[in-house]
């Protein structure tokens, strides 16, 4: 049975648009915590931890206002994570310029302006866009939060390798294969170097 140690946090309503397909990227970029400063795709594939302490509305365009609100309203016990998402890494991009960002808009739950302050944040470093091939399990994992996953980072060491059980993608194949096209194709044309095609 396919088992996950890490985890990567991102905000619990980028992975219900992420679980439902209707978004294939995110945006990262360094955090404040001293080891994520510098933030890089290190796995090729991992759980989605869902977070909301940095999750507000304002940040987010309004036809995604009712995930938004899904997602806190699925906050009821701050004691335990529920992570029901597995991903896998398919293509990297390291990204500088704003126009290419802005490329991007129609592929991402986040308003333009927030993810331009993504981009410019520590200038030196770029943003990073991974595309990910999200599975759903069919046994979400509810695993108690320690102190150790707390704070401002993005990845999590879980420390044991969790049984993902069945699952199954939440696009097909096919689908994700146009989606991604698509996406790569605005990134490409803005003269942006892929970092990164691994095997689906």
């Amino acid at each position: 049975m396919p088992t996950s140690s890490i985890a990567l946090k991102e905000w619990a309503v980028a992975v219900d648009t992420l679980g439902s397909g209707r978004q294939i990227i995110i945006l990262r970029k360094g955090g404040i915590h001293r080891e994520d400063k510098d933030f890089k795709m290190m796995h090729p594939n991992f759980l989605l931890f869902p977070t909301y302490e940095h999750q507000k509305t304002d940040l987010i365009k309004p036809k995604f206002h009712l995930e938004s609100e899904k997602a806190f309203n699925q906050n009821v016990d701050s004691n335990v994570v529920t992570m029901s998402k597995w991903c896998k890494v398919t293509d990297v991009f390291e990204l500088r310029d704003s126009e290419a960002l802005q490329n991007l808009s129609g592929f991402h739950l986040w308003t333009d302006d927030y993810a331009q302050k993504r981009l410019h944040w520590r200038p030196k470093n770029p943003l990073t866009v991974a595309f990910l091939r999200v599975y759903q399990l069919l046994q979400p994992l509810v695993v108690p939060v320690l102190d150790r996953y707390s704070g401002c980072k993005s990845w999590v060491d879980l420390g044991e390798g969790l049984p993902l059980g069945d699952m199954k993608p939440v696009l097909t194949g096919n689908e994700y294969e146009q989606k991604a096209l698509v996406i790569k194709k605005s990134l490409t044309e803005g003269g942006l170097t892929q970092m990164s095609d691994n095997t689906r």
